[in-house]
């Protein structure tokens, strides 16, 4: 029986618009490197400073914490401004779907690759800053690693008390949620609402594919 669902924010639970490709991309190119879609995909969910340092150094840039810290401001001065000008909003009966899991009994959490000061304001702008029917939330600042690395998701369980890894199932958009619930040993759902496609998701270790959060509580049905 799962007793804790683990959703990604961006892409995921949140239309944020593609922002976050588009600010980290800029705020990368800024430090005189180049990048790819190809490039901005591979660290889509991960912690923003890990993608920045790795982004400046694949692409032959000096990645020194100065460097880093620089590119991670203006990361966060042109997301601000992009979603003030497209502010983000949930995803079509996402809020309903977490209501519905909370009203069974089910732990919410959301996991993100944004940090703290990133992501309260884009909750806050949501209504969801101490929303009841959410249980957690955990940044990536506030681990170790941020995914792949599996921590976000242990977080998660610490604070809403759930001790077993086959309790719960962790969903999200991108390869990196993918291999942070492998990692941690939950059940790994790719929902189809983010960039990639039924078979590039496919393509990774996975328990299920589904076309969006709102499919979770029929998929809980059914294990």
């Amino acid at each position: 029986m799962i007793k804790l669902v683990a959703f990604d924010m961006a892409g995921t639970t949140i239309d944020e618009h593609g922002d976050v490709y588009l600010s980290l991309a800029r705020a990368v190119e800024e430090t005189g490197v180049l990048t790819s879609p190809e490039d901005i995909q591979q660290w889509m969910g991960a912690d923003k400073r890990e993608a920045i340092t790795a982004l400046i150094a694949s692409g032959g840039g000096s990645a020194s914490p100065e460097a880093v810290d620089r590119a991670f401001d203006r990361f966060r001065e042109i997301l601000s401004s992009l979603y003030a000008a497209n502010p983000p909003v949930a995803l079509p009966g996402v809020e309903d779907t977490l209501r519905e899991l909370n009203a069974r009994g089910v732990k919410v959490a959301l996991t993100t690759g944004f940090s703290r000061d990133v992501a309260d304001p884009l909750l806050k702008g949501l209504g969801w800053h101490d929303a009841d029917f959410i249980d957690a939330v955990v940044c990536s600042d506030e681990v170790a690693l941020g995914r792949p690395a599996p921590y976000m998701i242990h977080r998660s369980m610490e604070l809403t008390g759930v001790l077993n890894v086959t309790e719960v199932l962790a969903a999200g958009d991108t390869v990196n949620d993918l291999r942070a619930a492998t990692n941690a040993g939950v059940l790994a759902v790719g929902v189809l609402t983010g960039k990639l496609g039924r078979e590039e998701l496919e393509s990774h270790p996975h328990h299920y594919i589904v076309d969006g959060v709102v499919d979770v509580p029929a998929l809980l049905e059914r294990l």
